[in-house]
């Protein structure tokens, strides 16, 4: 029975909601008011990311409904544009598109504890929490597919509690979200556009669902609507969350600060109650790391199934569960936490990802160009607008990493041309093994 199970459109929306909200929400602010320095700015900042983010998961619902296999990007991109697109497209999610954020996240939480219990090693910490969620998802879809609910439900309700009291707050400064008279400046500057750059990897994990989707219970109607509904929550809360941090603490003391929910705690709670609320919040990245150890594997056993070369990887057990390529990925993620090369990895990351999103969201005119969907499927709203703004906004966020950051940028290619060699010499292997048998 283990073997059949199918995840529903409860596990699939608290997938989009832990992925998306995880350290990037609660650090990102402290440096983007370096160059901001209005309240109104700052929420038409996220909001524009959550505009981003919306009309990417419209086009992926689309992509979704009409190829519904487990895997993203790697499967989109492999069926309309050409294998090799596809191919650099997993390769770089499962090298370190996953892995890199679960390593800074498993960090981060091992950094808050450590705070509180000194006695407790950080790095100690980081791969014990790797290692049990590991062991949850390589078992067990239905465990796993409990355990991230439960996980997410409580990531939700906390927040939500957290932002209600930063609102009841009463702030010991001014603050204003009127637009002010250097508002309209400040959002076509190019100190804004570079935060955008942020911002989108606060939001990233939108698409998450689209990973498990031939795991999933009737993709064509839950995908779509987990994609787009947890999109839009996590927007909402994204909004209520930075204008609570803003409402709660002068700007003076956030800017800089990489720990901007710890601040923000302090000033809402007071500093003893401030340090328990920070602790619980990194707790909250249970989630996150739970979701991406639970989507990353899929990929990795999408092109395990394509690729004889890489065959290993798309083993399964009798639940289903594809746990060599949960076990693959867990071992990067602790080869780089034991290293600390994951934030690193990261910035050159979050460029590469970007490329192939764009590409992603692209194949939708490919997609309706040859005409392959179901009957009476679901439709990207807005088209051709919304995809045509998503690619706008996300070439823009391109062209400003490359320009701002070239070294990581060039790094991001090299990590994909790397992968571009290792699908040639695959290509050439199979070749030559059907030839043999011939």
């Amino acid at each position: 029975m283990n073997s059949t199970y199918k995840i529903g459109f409860y596990t699939a929306i608290s997938l989009v909601i832990a992925n998306m909200i995880g350290t990037g929400v609660f650090t990102s602010l402290g440096f983007q008011l370096f160059d901001i320095h209005s309240v109104f700015s700052i929420l038409v900042l996220w909001l524009l990311g959550g505009i981003i983010s919306f009309c990417g998961a419209l086009v992926y619902g689309e992509l979704g409904v009409a190829i519904p296999r487990s895997g993203g990007e790697y499967v989109y991109l492999s069926k309309l544009m050409h294998p090799c697109v596809g191919f650099l497209s997993g390769w770089v999610s499962s090298t370190v598109g996953f892995a890199a954020p679960v390593a800074l996240a498993s960090m981060a939480l091992g950094t808050y504890v450590n705070k509180i219990i000194p006695q407790i090693n950080i790095t100690a910490c980081a791969l014990t929490v790797v290692a049990i969620i590991t062991l949850i998802h390589s078992t067990n879809l239905k465990l796993g597919s409990g355990f991230q609910k439960i996980l997410t439900a409580l990531k939700v309700g906390v927040i939500v509690c957290f932002i209600l009291a930063g609102l009841f707050h009463t702030p010991g400064h001014n603050i204003s979200v009127l637009p002010q008279a250097s508002s309209v400046n400040e959002i076509f500057s190019a100190g804004f556009w570079v935060s955008l750059i942020y911002v989108s990897y606060a939001y990233s994990g939108w698409n998450a669902a689209s990973y498990l989707a031939g795991d999933m219970e009737n993709p064509q109607k839950n995908l779509p609507k987990a994609l787009l509904l947890g999109t839009l929550i996590v927007t909402v809360i994204y909004l209520l969350l930075n204008f609570v941090f803003l409402y709660s603490a002068p700007m003076a003391e956030l800017t800089g600060v990489l720990e901007i929910g710890h601040v923000s705690a302090a000033h809402i709670f007071g500093e003893t109650i401030g340090n328990m609320m920070s602790l619980i919040i990194a707790f909250l990245l249970l989630s996150s790391i739970s979701a991406m150890v639970m989507a990353g594997p899929r990929i990795i056993k999408s092109m395990g199934e394509d690729l004889p070369m890489l065959g290993l990887l798309a083993k399964t057990n009798k639940n289903n569960v594809p746990y060599v390529a949960v076990m693959t990925q867990s071992v990067i993620t602790v080869l780089l936490i034991v290293t600390a090369q994951f934030e690193a990895v990261l910035t050159f990351v979050g460029f590469s990802l970007s490329i192939f999103t764009f590409l992603t969201v692209s194949s939708i005119f490919i997609l309706r160009y040859k005409k392959i969907e179901t009957p009476g499927s679901y439709k990207t709203w807005g088209y051709p607008v919304t995809p045509v703004l998503f690619l706008l906004l996300n070439a823009f966020t391109i062209y400003f990493v490359f320009t701002q950051k070239p070294v990581e940028s060039v790094l991001g290619l090299l990590n994909v041309a790397i992968g571009g060699g290792i699908y040639i010499i695959g290509k050439l292997v199979s070749e030559k093994k059907e030839k043999s048998y011939v």
